[in-house]
């Protein structure tokens, strides 16, 4: 244990002092030319001692003062050393003393201004990942995600028909907000009280029941800015989010399912995202209505320079594959140099993946859109505890395993069995990456 000597402080400062010349925060660079520019300071001023020492060489008081000034009694080598010392140390200490001060509005309390800086650089610089999907499960990848990264953007469903987002939608004619609330959410800095209130759910009210206050705030903004997507970027302004959220489609699309009924090889026809769930009978096929609805332009961009693309978890169905059926980000993901990884759901969803593998999850996706769209099947393969009557675990089956795409490891969240763990999943998607990369400079 260190001991509480009258040296301690300045030891404790001099370390300080030390540590923000560690390389990668981009401190070095800004403080060699404060120091440049001192020194030509200090050069100018010399010159003016010179010339005075010059001019006026019979004041031998004046003679007296500057030399002691100038340590001319010491050899030049430790002036210099004592000179440069002391004008480093002082340079340094002021500018770590003057950030403090410039930045103490904007530093969360208890926390280390370094500290906050290395995690800011360390985001900053970590790898850009798109992440596709819908409810709850992208928001929980997004959770996890952006404890590693910045440079993250949420592909979100537009498809929702139901609750609060159905209704919105329907008197309103605005795209459902409710995913993209839901990742703004999980993307803010704070998830505290603001968040809170952006989730908050009415009650009580005819009018407002089952309503949740972002929802509101976001159909006031798209009002008030005159366009949806102008609504989201404010809305993430005022949630301080950590990335972007962007709607897959700008177009009012409609989410069709083909189903089979039980005991029965008739097909009918159920339209609506929130209507597939409740319907008894496995789902054939689904689609967009219409089906030529272009991308957001946004979209395709951040696909095309993407490092990581993520789809899942999340409804296969109702979430995942109506972002995939917009046929721009269908293309934009097969171009992609990114590395393309599917997380399949560690539990089945009642209504529409009942009794499903992972190799039922996969085959149906790729049967959508295409085979070989994927460079790596991420699956759970930790089925410890317990997930209720209306689910069973998503098994890695031995199709699965003998696909070598198939990457197997423990994702579940304790707590909630049925879920993924975020900051789990995401340090496995990160551990892929670079295993196939190497780490970004």
């Amino acid at each position: 244990m260190r001991k509480n000597t009258p040296l301690a402080p300045f030891w404790q400062n001099f370390h300080d002092l030390f540590r923000w010349l560690r390389p990668g925060l981009g401190v070095k660079r800004w403080l060699f030319f404060i120091l440049m520019g001192i020194t030509l300071l200090g050069l100018g001023f010399a010159v003016i001692l010179i010339e005075l020492y010059r001019t006026d060489s019979t004041n031998q008081t004046l003679l007296t003062i500057l030399s002691y000034a100038s340590l001319r009694f010491m050899p030049r080598v430790w002036r210099a050393i004592i000179f440069g010392g002391l004008g480093i140390g002082i340079v340094g200490y002021s500018v770590l003393k003057l950030n403090r001060f410039l930045l103490r509005p904007f530093i969360r309390p208890g926390e280390d201004v370094f500290n906050q800086l290395t995690e800011f650089q360390r985001r900053e610089r970590g790898p850009r990942i798109a992440a596709i999907g819908g409810g709850h499960g992208l928001s929980t990848l997004l959770r996890g995600l952006k404890v590693h990264t910045k440079n993250l953007t949420a592909i979100v469903t537009v498809a929702d028909d139901g609750g609060s987002s159905g209704r919105l939608r329907e008197t309103f004619g605005i795209l459902p907000p409710g995913d993209i609330r839901n990742c703004l959410a999980a993307l803010s800095n704070d998830e505290d009280m603001l968040t809170q209130l952006f989730q908050y759910r009415f009650s009580g009210s005819p009018d407002l029941e089952g309503h949740s206050f972002g929802n509101l705030f976001i159909t006031a903004l798209a009002d008030i800015t005159g366009s949806f997507e102008s609504a989201v970027v404010e809305s993430g302004r005022v949630l301080s989010i950590n990335g972007r959220v962007l709607p897959s489609t700008l177009n009012d699309v409609k989410l069709v399912a083909s189903m089979e009924l039980p005991h029965s090889l008739n097909e009918v026809r159920v339209e609506g995202e929130s209507q597939i769930p409740k319907m008894a009978g496995r789902v054939r096929r689904v689609w967009l209505e219409p089906d030529d609805a272009p991308a957001f332009p946004p979209v395709i961009r951040e696909l095309l320079s993407a490092d990581i693309i993520v789809v899942g978890p999340g409804s296969l169905y109702t979430s995942l594959l109506p972002n995939l059926l917009v046929h721009d980000v269908l293309a934009s993901i097969r171009v992609s140099r990114g590395v393309k990884i599917y997380v399949c759901n560690i539990a089945t969803q009642s209504g529409e993946t009942d009794a499903f593998t992972c190799y039922d999850h996969v085959h149906s996706l790729e049967g959508h859109v295409g085979e070989e769209v994927f460079d790596v099947i991420l699956c759970n393969d930790n089925y410890r505890g317990e997930l209720g009557t209306k689910s069973r675990w998503v098994i890695a089956d031995e199709k699965t395993l003998s696909d070598t795409r198939t990457y197997c490891t423990d994702l579940v969240d304790e707590a909630h069995p049925w879920r993924h763990d975020p900051l789990k999943l995401a340090q496995v998607i990160l551990d892929i990456f670079y295993e196939r990369t190497g780490p970004l400079n």
